[in-house]
């Protein structure tokens, strides 16, 4: 029987600004800002552009399959403003403990180690260390022969109820057991905790960039530019493949969450990275995410069986 799973399309604009206190003379950038086209995301159009206009662009894919674009402006600025725009169509099912397969995490830890593909993913990465902290602080959730669903829906639950979620607490380089010692960080934070998690059991974890559809309180009207990046967790699960989940949030990613890129963790998928040539120091940087609703419907959902 088919049918047509309910789509929530979206608008999304991510702008990014930076102010100089002097001149640049040049500025080359990547950015990792368009939604990755997927089964259960549909991309309907997407552009990112730069003011001053470049004097060279370029479109890849990389390693990982997310879009990158490349741009070099030579014009001399004291601001460099870069938006992105795309509307996506986002029909993702939220897995559950009773949906996923019912393996042991410790066969799925062996199921891992066959599939060459995922061995990258088990590995520590730039900012995801398999340190005695994380062993420790995790260990009590490994249970022998519990399923791996239910090692997944405790870890994002413990995070979300164990830490503090606390704007400025950290920066890119907090480690896992900093995070641990002060009770705090960010979405960024408690995922690299939770793929540290995993990876330090022998389970396969990567690290998610992306948008989520916010609530605003009940009453008041959504703020533009509300929206902010967010980060989750990807784990493989033998039997289903890639499951997200979003720890900050406590829940299965389903079609709230738009997918921009995939990676080892946050160094793989900045939404900006660059080199500027100016004589002076430091910018102002300001940041907005607008995620707009657009409608639900099933018109351009995939279809399923």
């Amino acid at each position: 029987m088919s049918g047509a799973q309910p789509a929530r399309t979206y608008a999304v604009v991510h702008r990014t600004s930076y102010r100089y206190s002097e001149p640049v003379t040049r500025s080359y950038g990547r950015t990792t800002l368009l939604p990755r086209d997927l089964p259960d995301q549909h991309v309907l159009g997407s552009a990112v552009t730069v003011d001053p206009a470049p004097a060279d662009t370029d479109a890849h894919v990389d390693y990982f399959g997310n879009g990158s674009t490349y741009f070099a402006v030579t014009t001399p600025h004291r601001e460099l403003v870069v938006t992105a725009r795309s509307t996506v169509a986002v029909s993702r099912v939220a897995a559950s403990v009773a949906t996923l397969p019912d393996i042991s995490w410790e066969d799925a830890t062996r199921a891992a180690r066959a599939e060459i593909p995922l061995r990258e993913a088990l590995l520590p990465s730039r900012h995801v260390a398999l340190s005695a902290e994380v062993r420790a602080w995790s260990a009590p959730t490994f249970t022998p022969g519990r399923p791996l669903g239910e090692v997944l829906a405790e870890l994002s639950h413990r995070i979300r109820t164990e830490l503090s979620y606390r704007p400025g607490s950290t920066t890119v380089g907090t480690t896992q057991a900093e995070v641990l010692a002060q009770g705090a960080g960010v979405c960024q934070d408690f995922a690299h905790l939770m793929i540290a998690a995993l990876r330090v059991h022998g389970l396969p974890a990567r690290y998610a960039s992306g948008y989520l559809e916010t609530s605003p309180p009940p009453g008041r009207p959504k703020l533009r530019g509300a929206d902010a990046s967010h980060a989750w967790v990807s784990a493989w699960v033998p039997g289903a493949g890639w499951v997200e989940v979003d720890p900050t949030n406590d829940l299965f990613v389903g079609d709230r969450h738009v997918i921009l890129g995939w990676g080892r963790d946050y160094a793989d998928v900045p939404p900006l990275r660059g080199v500027i040539f100016t004589e002076g120091a430091g910018s102002d940087l300001t940041v907005s995410v607008d995620l707009e609703l657009l409608s639900t419907d099933s018109s351009t959902g995939p279809s399923t069986v």
